[in-house]
């Protein structure tokens, strides 16, 4: 009977330091939740409900009135739907050009290496950088697409492609595309390589056209990754600041002013950091509700897979 026992025991210790050890690591991880996520969600709510500013925070409480400021304030408004259209827009595009040339990355052979090299620059071009590249590039004088433009007899005047609405805002939908399309494009060959071989051997047996195995084989297969890739893309364009900041400042106008940058004035320039906070919560929760289609899609796709 001792042995059992005995066996009994050294089982039970052997669960007991295997959940002490799980312990120890899930520590430092809800310890990092809790200082970077937590925490600042929580201060973040406290800014938004009391008079807050640079030097004075938490100096009075006055519940949801910075709320109904900012979402009285027209600009604010307007550039949640700027934002909103910015976001869409990139990250179509983005999905487009990156998914074309995954596909691209896929088919190469010899020369993967050095297109995967390629690919890479634009992504690992710093933000600001991009911007000013850019920003030499769109000058009406001496910039290289005014001058192409002008030798392809496609305009007779120097196009100011920073300084009217339209096209100030159609290049910073260009320059986001330049540089995040990359990063769709390796996500996207990434999850190109894990699509099982023998579905396309068993598909070539009876279709011939590329075009077909790609619509009814490969894209199925790939829209769940597809979609991951796309949630990302739009939370990294939600985000954008840099290349606004940099590139056009939010003009001409208001007409690139997305919702970050508008945040950035009224807590760092107006130093109105409670209306700024309540902004930002609010801005939030318009990208948690633009994800929502997102995760839908998503979820029937895998259905359609299983």
């Amino acid at each position: 009977m001792s042995r059992p026992v005995s066996i009994t025991r050294a089982r039970k210790s052997g669960q007991d330091s295997g959940r002490v050890i799980a312990f120890l690591c899930i520590v430092p991880l809800v310890v990092g939740l809790g200082v970077f996520a937590v925490y600042p969600f929580i201060y973040l709510i406290g800014l938004a409900i009391t008079e807050s500013n640079l030097a004075n925070p938490f100096q009075e409480w006055i519940g949801g009135e910075q709320f109904a400021e900012a979402l009285g304030d027209e600009r604010f408004v307007a550039s949640l739907w700027r934002s909103v259209a910015l976001a869409f827009t990139t990250t179509g595009l983005a999905m487009f050009a990156g998914v074309g040339m995954a596909l691209l990355l896929d088919q190469a052979v010899k020369a993967r290496d050095l297109i995967r090299t390629l690919i890479l620059l634009p992504l690992l071009t710093p933000p600001v950088t991009a911007a000013i590249m850019w920003q030499l590039l769109l000058i009406p004088n001496g910039g290289l697409v005014n001058a192409v433009l002008a030798d392809l007899s496609l305009i007779s005047a120097p196009v100011s492609f920073l300084g009217e609405p339209t096209p100030a805002f159609a290049s910073l939908v260009l320059a986001d595309v330049w540089q995040w399309a990359p990063f769709v494009a390796l996500m996207s060959f990434a999850a190109l390589q894990t699509l099982p071989t023998e579905v396309y051997e068993a598909a070539k047996l009876e279709v011939r056209s590329k075009w077909s195995i790609f619509r009814w084989i490969t894209l199925p297969m790939l829209l769940p990754g597809l979609i991951g890739i796309a949630v990302l893309k739009l939370v990294i364009a939600f985000k954008l600041f840099d290349l606004v900041f940099v590139l056009t400042a939010g003009g001409p106008g208001q007409s690139t002013t997305v919702s970050s940058f508008y945040i950035y004035r009224i807590g760092i320039q107006q130093f109105n950091i409670g209306l700024a906070a309540a902004m930002t919560l609010l801005f939030a929760i318009v990208v948690g509700l633009a994800t929502i289609p997102f995760t839908v899609a998503h979820d029937k796709a895998v259905e359609r897979l299983s």
